[in-house]
């Protein structure tokens, strides 16, 4: 007995190239203020959250992308952080990785789309973990370079956990080089910033060397680093900036004795050994961070253009 056709999303990451999930169901389908907002159930990867057509992580490998972009500075700063900021991060995960640090005693975050955040919290307890309920965590639905440039609190670890920007307008305005100024501002003395950067596959990785050169405008550190996420089918590109430590100078054993003095449980993929790997760029990387010219800024900001993302089979195709 043949079953019925299963239904794929598929994401276009280039003009040439995609990668596809085939789907289970579809949880939810919603249009909010700011964006299209999907949660659906995948084959391979399970429940996973999409916006704007565009997957943002999913329950069997989201521990790879959130502890790759939430660890490294906390890991890097003087002293055990005790305050954190996350810019974007709907699913609560970057809360969930940060509230794992023993001295964290605040975590703010900063998600304009309140519809979403609550669509997290409804349909992803497995991504945020209990994170929006701890008496540490608070969330505001607001602009966050708003809220930065009238808010004058230092914070030891800020994490951006923001999709590229699709066209030019205030999601822009938060990769450029006049933001990132405000956030080194609102940086505690030796505080880092962890950013997700865009696509390091050796095709597109314009925005990644933008973003590098951009911020080495601002900071005395700047350094890049890469993860596979599977979910994505394409590495990622992540950038930690800061003014005194670099994290390369750290060896896998350092970030190994660190990771057992700060942090409460075990992480799943960052360690010392993936430390190293992923601060160890390939040469194709290198090279293209150091030819780099291009800076963003609120004038001429970056802008990602991708193909839109058709969906293969209709949801009712889903399932219940």
């Amino acid at each position: 007995m043949s079953s019925a056709p299963r239904a794929w999303f598929f994401e276009a990451t280039s003009p040439a190239e995609g990668h596809s999930h085939s789907l289970k169901r579809g949880l939810v389908s919603r249009q909010t203020r700011f964006q299209r907002v999907e949660i659906m159930e995948t084959v391979g990867c399970g429940k996973c959250l999409v916006l704007d057509g565009r997957m943002q992580s999913t329950e069997a490998d989201d521990f790879i992308y959130h502890e790759a972009l939430v660890h490294p500075a906390p890991l890097t700063t003087d002293s055990p952080p005790e305050t954190a900021l996350v810019i974007g991060g709907g699913e609560g995960a970057c809360l969930r990785e940060l509230l794992k640090y023993q001295s964290m005693q605040r975590v703010v975050m900063i998600d304009i789309d309140a519809d979403v955040v609550q669509l997290c919290r409804e349909y992803l307890p497995e991504m945020h973990a209990g994170a929006f309920d701890d008496p540490r965590t608070e969330i505001r639905h607001e602009d966050a370079r708003g809220y930065l440039v009238r808010n004058h609190e230092r914070f030891d670890v800020i994490v951006s956990d923001l999709p590229e920007p699709m066209e030019a307008g205030p999601a822009s305005l938060l990769y450029t080089r006049d933001f990132y100024r405000v956030v080194r501002d609102r940086l505690a003395a030796g505080g880092l910033l962890t950013v997700q950067a865009g696509m390091a596959k050796h095709t597109e990785i314009g925005f990644f060397a933008a973003m590098h050169r951009t911020l080495q405008e601002v900071f005395t550190v700047v350094v890049a680093y890469q993860a596979f996420v599977p979910c994505f089918g394409t590495p990622l590109g992540f950038i930690l900036a800061g003014d005194r430590i670099d994290p390369r100078h750290q060896n896998p054993a350092t970030v190994d004795a660190l990771i057992a003095q700060r942090v409460q449980g075990e992480l799943r993929y960052w360690d010392g050994e993936t430390h190293r790997h992923s601060f160890a760029l390939p040469k194709h990387l290198r090279r293209a961070i150091d030819a780099e010219t291009r800076v963003a800024t609120d004038e001429n900001p970056l802008v990602v253009s991708r193909p839109d993302t058709p969906r293969w089979g209709t949801p009712e195709a889903w399932g219940p």
